[in-house]
């Protein structure tokens, strides 16, 4: 029973990610709650097991906005190459030093974010791309750098920061934006997967039917993310930053 319930959150935060990201807000509590006791008990493997269950939805989400949204592919695979690698260093590097002071800084982060996005009505409306390849290229493996250093360090709120910046530095728009961002979260999560699968941590028995589910859901998101517009995917932007905001501000105000 616990694997129908956890499939049928994988299809709701498939829906989510493939949107605007932010889909590890539903899948992992509902790996916490339903799993059996003594593997939610094991942290490393919710969280491997949450890895490959999205990775497989970010996956279809790249080839299925691939074929409907023009991707710069020239500028966002130096980028998702080198946010792979920098996953790798930033997951070598949690394991040396404490991340709690992260929570803080996300946290205000995520309020910035949502008040100027609140502000600018036009930001991410048109999609005008404003660098030129050479600029681009080199600002996009720039932030490969950055967002897979961060992505293997802590994580939460990737997708929303990747959004932002390619609207904010690159010129596009909120459709164009969540379809490029995809290359790079595919990346940094391939490198997570490859970890975990190696090191024996994901759960193969509740990881592969949720994986499945969260392809349908993402198949599902992408489609209707391209089928409403950028308006659609901003309200939905806005609405998976508030939840972060809640999320972040209820555990920093708790420790």
């Amino acid at each position: 029973m616990e694997t129908i319930y956890l499939c049928a959150f994988a299809a709701v935060a498939g829906f989510i990610d493939a949107v605007v990201g932010g889909g590890g807000l539903i899948q992992i509590p509902a790996l916490f709650l339903f799993l059996p006791a003594p593997l939610a008990a094991l942290v490393p493997a919710v969280l491997a097991t949450n890895k490959m269950s999205s990775i497989c939805g970010t996956g279809i989400a790249v080839v299925e906005y691939g074929r409907r949204v023009p991707i710069h592919w020239r500028s966002v695979l130096p980028a998702g190459v080198t946010a792979l690698v920098f996953s790798f260093l930033g997951a070598r590097t949690v394991t040396l030093l404490r991340v709690d002071f992260l929570r803080g800084l996300v946290l205000v982060l995520l309020i910035l974010i949502a008040l100027y996005t609140f502000w600018r009505k036009d930001f991410g409306h048109l999609h005008a791309p404003k660098l030129r390849l050479g600029v681009e290229r080199i600002l996009g493996v720039a932030t490969g750098m950055a967002i897979g250093f961060y992505d293997g360090f802590f994580g939460p709120g990737t997708g929303s920061f990747l959004i932002f910046i390619f609207i904010g530095l690159f010129g596009f728009d909120f459709l164009s934006a969540s379809a490029n961002a995809k290359v790079i979260n595919l990346a940094t999560n391939l490198a997570a997967v490859a970890y975990f699968a190696a090191s024996g941590h994901i759960l193969w028995q509740y990881a592969l039917p949720m994986a499945a589910c969260n392809m349908a859901g993402a198949l599902f998101g992408v489609r209707l993310a391209v089928l409403k517009g950028n308006r659609f995917v901003r309200g939905f932007f806005l609405v998976v930053v508030t939840v972060m905001i809640v999320r972040f501000g209820h555990e920093v105000l708790v420790k």
